[in-house]
């Protein structure tokens, strides 16, 4: 049954990548809406061998509207999303705005999808790094029960947006000329050649020391596998890589699992690609992870310094299955 779908934030990295998938995997769509900011409204965008002219969002653009689907933003969401709803619409959100909310679904289709009946208008899409971790730990705790995670993550600049990866080729070149200064509008210290322990840019740190990054990676992944006494601690690092977010994951469960069960489960869970063949250098990349659908997980070993537990690292293009596509699965799946 085809439907007609609202993109909200059509011209940025993540409205473009909704388009190009929405296309791929053929959503039926009667009718669609794009929608941006005053700036943006005008230009043209190409979907499936046509041209659709860019909208401006107001409180208006929902009539009509079954699907809509955000990523402009927190303050975008909290503001237009009763409208959508009121309208009519379902919206799947890839903003932080109404993640925790008790009464909204957060979703990750591979693990909790029959969250998604609970929604009252609204499914938050969750944060990108938590994304493709609970995707590979699912599993896992399914079988062996995860008692506390330990992340690290190395996040690509795409998850700051177009302009943060402009910033990053711009500031690369301007070292490599030997130009000596660059003036930077988006990273707060050089990301050319660095890595940042900040996520986000600005206003990041929370009065326990963590970043907002951290704990959203700490609060959504006990929501989403609807355990909340698993223990999570997270390091949050922006790196220089233009796409796809790399994450060093331990975990400790509270029955003993080999790495060689890890293996097999994950080699047929639902989303993973297995790369694990370190004696032939084989082992998930970000190079490689960039336009895949799939969460790849390999360096699969026991964690000798305890008695239960795992050590692994998780790889996936953080733009397409960390929102836009976890997004475009919520959507078939209401369908």
């Amino acid at each position: 049954m085809a439907v007609n779908v609202a993109v909200v934030g059509a011209t940025g990295a993540v409205g473009e990548e909704f388009l190009r998938i929405l296309e791929e995997r053929k959503f039926p769509i009667k009718e669609l809406r794009l929608l941006a900011s005053k700036r943006s409204a005008g230009r043209k965008m190409r979907f499936c061998g046509a041209d659709y002219t860019v909208q401006e969002l107001t409180k208006h653009s929902f009539q009509g509207i079954k699907i809509a689907l955000f990523s402009a933003g927190a303050s975008i969401s909290r503001e237009y999303v009763p409208y959508a709803i009121e309208s009519g619409a379902v919206c799947v959100d890839n903003s932080s705005a109404f993640r925790m909310d008790e009464d909204v679904p957060l979703v990750v289709p591979e693990v909790n999808p029959q969250d998604i009946a609970k929604h009252h208008g609204v499914i938050a899409n969750p944060n990108c790094s938590t994304i493709q971790m609970v995707v590979a730990l699912k599993p896992i705790h399914d079988v062996a029960k995860i008692k506390r995670v330990v992340v690290s993550t190395y996040q690509a600049v795409s998850g700051a947006g177009l302009k943060a990866i402009d910033e990053l080729q711009k500031e690369t070149s301007s070292i490599l000329s030997g130009k000596g200064s660059f003036q930077r509008n988006l990273f707060p210290h050089q990301i050319a050649f660095n890595v940042l322990p900040q996520i986000p840019q600005s206003n990041a740190f929370m009065p326990n020391g963590y970043t907002s990054e951290e704990m959203k990676m700490v609060n959504e992944t006990k929501k989403i596998m609807g355990d909340h006494s698993i223990r999570v601690t997270a390091t949050t690092v922006r790196v220089p890589v233009v796409r796809s977010h790399s994450e060093s994951v331990n975990i400790e469960t509270e029955r003993k699992i080999t790495a060689a069960a890890v293996k097999k489960l994950l080699s047929t869970a639902p989303g993973v690609k297995l790369v694990d063949d370190p004696a032939n250098q084989l082992y998930p990349l970000a190079t490689v992870a960039a336009g895949r659908d799939e969460v790849f997980v390999g360096r699969i070993r026991e964690d000798e310094s305890i008695d239960n537990g795992i050590n692994m690292w998780i790889v996936s293009d953080n733009v397409r299955k960390g929102a836009a596509l976890n997004a475009i699965q919520i959507a078939e799946k209401l369908l």
